[in-house]
């Protein structure tokens, strides 16, 4: 399905959506729909284009993705930065969740992938996709010994009060599928200080507002380095597909 939001209540955790035709089973119209995931109707706006799967049995939408917004969810106090190819991404410095330091420019030589994300993000289309597709990504480059060899994930915390080392390593282990047998040898999961987090929020393009139920109000940014150091391509949103970065990954390798 998809329309246009009219009203969100995230009392009821429900969306009115004017929804195009679905041929064969309903024509254009405005109605209220019920969220399979509740809390995400703080997130939709009125005015927000959505694509959703409709459960035609039960008027329960799933798998809502924003594919244009009418209202960002945030709006920076200072000129955040639009990532263009070819600009080098400065050497930031993180701790990882081994809790050892680690800096972007250690991995000078290889594609590097990264993403921006919290722990406790419960927005499906969040967080949660950017590292279900990292943890495929992953695993699709572990099928190719040469070209797991030329390149590394890093999955960076806007978050670092609470995602600590320990947080950071459980909740790696659990989309890796090892678990406590994670090594982390090709993905890190890792958190910038509190005093440095400004500077990669404004680089990497993201922001990232705390609310009072200690979720936060965040975009997205995904970014190819190359093995340069610079900017190859940047996704700042969730429509990226892990074979469009895959493409970009094997081009840069050779």
């Amino acid at each position: 399905m998809r329309g246009i939001v009219v009203a969100s209540d995230v009392k009821t955790g429900a969306v009115t959506v004017d929804t195009d035709a679905i041929p064969g089973f309903m024509p254009a119209m405005t109605m209220p729909f019920k969220l399979a995931q509740p809390n995400i109707a703080s997130e939709l706006h009125p005015g927000d284009t959505i694509t959703a799967t409709l459960d035609k049995d039960t008027s329960v939408l799933d798998e809502i993705v924003i594919v244009g917004q009418a209202k960002p969810d945030y709006k920076p106090a200072v000129t955040y930065n639009d990532l263009e190819p070819g600009e080098a991404v400065p050497d930031f410095v993180f701790r990882n969740q081994s809790g050892r330091m680690i800096r972007l420019g250690q991995f000078k030589g290889k594609v590097v992938l990264v993403t921006l994300i919290y722990t406790r993000c419960p927005v499906p289309n969040f967080c949660v996709r950017m590292s279900r597709n990292f943890a495929e990504i992953d695993k699709l480059l572990g099928k190719e010994p040469q070209l797991y060899a030329k390149t590394h994930l890093v999955s960076v915390s806007f978050d670092p009060e609470y995602d600590t080392p320990a947080v950071l390593r459980s909740y790696g282990g659990a989309y890796t599928g090892k678990y406590s047998q994670e090594t982390f040898a090709h993905w890190d999961f890792a958190a910038p200080t509190q005093k440095e987090l400004p500077q990669v929020l404004q680089f990497f393009d993201v922001g990232a507002t705390p609310e009072k139920d200690r979720t936060i109000t965040h975009s997205l940014s995904t970014v190819v380095i190359g093995p340069d150091g610079k900017v190859a391509a940047w996704y700042p949103g969730n429509e990226w597909t892990v074979n469009q970065v895959m493409g970009e990954v094997r081009k840069l390798a050779q």
